[in-house]
């Protein structure tokens, strides 16, 4: 485990929809640290616990233990150690806090596999208290950005995507809470309920300092 205890908080969203602005405004935050994108890279790591924990209670323990098996072993993966140790792996080589850290995380726009749920249930084991940022975009201006404009039409795909991470975060209650890119890009002082939320002073006029900035949107 870490060696401190740190708050974690993770954006929710997809792509060309203003999550690296919203990433700069909660770096503001005096103690934060929120690392971009890592291409989902957690998600192998649920991956890897989710089957060790399938395939261990699969087969019945006394024939794992038996060294002629073909699972030998098995039996004894130990998953709250599991969970300690990801926590640690993450901590140590993605998040990477500083020595001023209170609150650390990331941003990610791939949140449409199959397993969201179960996925963002995990992270809530691995990272204790986490909460969840969903970020949304005007569809029109996505879909005319970058790889969304290129090729088929992607419309029915940010849809399905959008409508999956509002359910989520309906499902999570207080540990998540929802801003619009639109809404706070036209005026910045509705993310005055982020910082209330998160529990933190909103400093307006470093926000708007922040937003003029350009950034990757």
């Amino acid at each position: 485990m870490p060696q401190r205890d740190l708050d974690y908080l993770f954006m929710v969203t997809y792509g060309r929809s203003g999550s690296t602005l919203l990433m700069g405004v909660l770096n503001t935050i005096p103690g934060y640290l929120i690392r971009g994108e890592n291409r989902d890279a957690l998600h192998h790591l649920y991956r890897f616990h989710s089957t060790m924990l399938a395939e261990s209670s699969r087969v019945p323990r006394r024939r794992v233990r038996q060294p002629t098996h073909p699972f030998y072993g098995i039996a004894g993966f130990p998953p709250e150690r599991s969970i300690r140790q990801i926590r640690r792996l993450a901590s140590d080589t993605v998040l990477r806090p500083d020595e001023d850290t209170r609150v650390t995380g990331f941003k990610e726009i791939r949140w449409y596999r199959p397993d969201l749920e179960e996925y963002v249930a995990w992270l809530q084991q691995v990272f204790p208290g986490a909460r969840f940022l969903v970020n949304t975009r005007n569809h029109e201006d996505v879909l005319k950005s970058k790889w969304w404009a290129e090729g088929d039409d992607k419309s029915e795909h940010l849809a399905d995507v959008e409508r999956r991470i509002l359910a989520l975060a309906d499902s999570l209650g207080d540990a998540a809470y929802r801003v619009h890119y639109d809404d706070y890009v036209a005026d910045p002082g509705v993310l005055r309920g982020m910082f209330e939320w998160l529990g933190e002073p909103f400093d307006e006029a470093s926000v708007r300092e922040t937003m003029a900035v350009r950034h990757s949107v």
